[in-house]
C-alpha cells in the first residue's frame, strides 16, 4: 500500500510543542533584570517558540529566592503570557516547598507547572508517587513530570509513571533519563504527552512518539526545531534528521562545553539578545576562549553568519 500523502495530525500537546528552559537574565552585579527577562521572553517566542519554562535549572532557580521566582514569572506572563505557555518550574526536594511554589505560581498566572523529581535524598518509588500527586492536588494547573536522573538521582519508574497518569492533572513528562524502552511503555500505557528534555535526544523521542522539546539549545534553535517537529508531524524522517545533523554543533557548544545555562546566555550575549552573560555562583560565566568556540560551533550551525 502507498503511503498516504497527507500529514499527519499533529498529536496533542498541552502544554505547546517548542519550549525553551529559559535562563534567567540578570544584571553584571547579580540582580534580577525583569526587563531583560521580558525582552529575552518576547525574543524566544518571536523567534520560533510557543512555550517558556521559567526557573526550571537552566533559569537558575537554584540560586534565586522565592520572591526572585514570583517576580520573574509574573514579569514573563506579562510579556508574553497571551501568546505562549508559561510554564513554571515550582519542583523541590521538600513537599511542602513545593506546594507552596506551585500555589504562588498559579497565582502569578502561569499556565502549568514543571515539577523535578526531589532530588539529594533519593525517595523511595511510593514516595514518589505521593510527592506529585500531593503537588498536582495543590492547584488547579496542569504538571509536567521532569525525570531527569542523572540530576536528582531518583529515576521515575515505568510503573511509576503509569499510575501518575491517572492523575487528572498530570499530562506530561519532560523526559531526560534516556530509556527508550521505557519511554515507549508509558506511551503504551497512558495517555502522557511526552517532552524531550535532552536535545540530543529530541529527534529519537519525538521519533518515539513525544508531542515536543522542552530545550536549551531552543534559546537560539526555536525554528529549527519547529522545523523538525513539522517534519516529523509529515512523516519526513529525512528532513527531520537533516535538521538534527545541521544543529549537533550548537548542542555541543551549549550543552557539552560547560554546564548549559553558562554557554546559553553566552550565545545570547554572542547573538545581542542579552547585554552579558552573568551567572550566580556557584556558576562562574563563559570564558573568552569559550567564547569564541561558541562562535565558530554556532556559525557551523547555521545560526549565525
Amino acid at each position: 500500500m502507498a503511503p498516504s500523502s497527507t500529514p499527519a495530525e499533529a498529536p496533542r500537546a498541552p502544554l505547546g510543542r517548542v519550549l525553551t528552559a529559559m535562563v534567567t537574565p540578570f544584571t553584571a552585579g547579580g540582580d534580577l533584570d525583569l526587563p531583560a527577562a521580558q525582552r529575552l521572553a518576547t525574543h524566544l517566542v518571536d523567534t520560533g517558540n510557543d512555550g517558556l519554562v521559567v526557573s526550571g535549572t537552566t533559569g537558575e532557580s537554584p540560586t534565586t529566592s522565592d520572591a526572585e521566582k514570583d517576580a520573574l514569572l509574573r514579569a514573563v506572563v506579562e510579556a508574553v503570557g497571551d501568546r505562549a505557555t508559561v510554564v513554571a518550574g515550582t519542583g523541590t526536594n521538600d513537599t511542602r516547598h513545593a506546594v507552596e511554589l506551585s500555589v504562588q505560581a498559579e497565582k502569578a498566572g502561569a499556565h502549568g507547572l514543571l515539577v523535578v523529581t526531589p532530588y539529594y535524598n533519593k525517595p523511595p518509588q511510593e514516595g514518589l508517587l505521593a510527592h506529585f500527586r500531593t503537588i498536582a492536588d495543590s492547584t488547579g494547573l496542569p504538571v509536567m513530570l521532569y525525570d531527569i536522573p542523572g540530576r536528582t538521582g531518583t529515576a521515575i519508574a515505568t510503573e511509576t509513571l503509569i499510575r501518575l497518569a491517572e492523575h487528572e492533572r498530570i499530562v506530561a513528562v519532560k523526559d531526560a533519563k534516556g530509556d527508550i524502552a521505557g519511554t515507549t511503555a508509558v506511551l503504551a500505557r497512558s495517555d502522557l504527552a511526552y517532552y524531550s528534555g535532552s536535545d540530543e535526544w529530541n529527534l529519537a523521542l519525538l521519533a518515539t512518539g513525544a508531542v515536543g522539546v522542552v530545550s536549551v539549545v531552543a534559546h537560539v534553535a526555536a525554528r529549527e526545531y519547529a522545523d523538525m517537529l513539522a517534519a516529523v508531524d509529515a512523516g519526513d524522517l529525512a528532513s527531520a534528521r537533516a535538521i538534527d545533523r545541521r544543529l549537533v554543533p550548537a548542542f555541543q557548544a551549549i550543552m557539552t562545553r560547560t554546564q548549559g545555562a553558562i554557554m546559553a546566555k553566552a550565545a545570547l550575549e554572542v547573538l545581542g539578545v542579552l547585554p552579558g552573560r552573568t551567572v550566580r555562583p556557584p556558576l562562574v560565566p563563559a570564558t573568552e576562549d569559550q567564547l569564541r568556540g561558541l562562535e565558530a560551533d554556532l556559525r557551523e550551525a547555521g545560526l549565525t553568519s
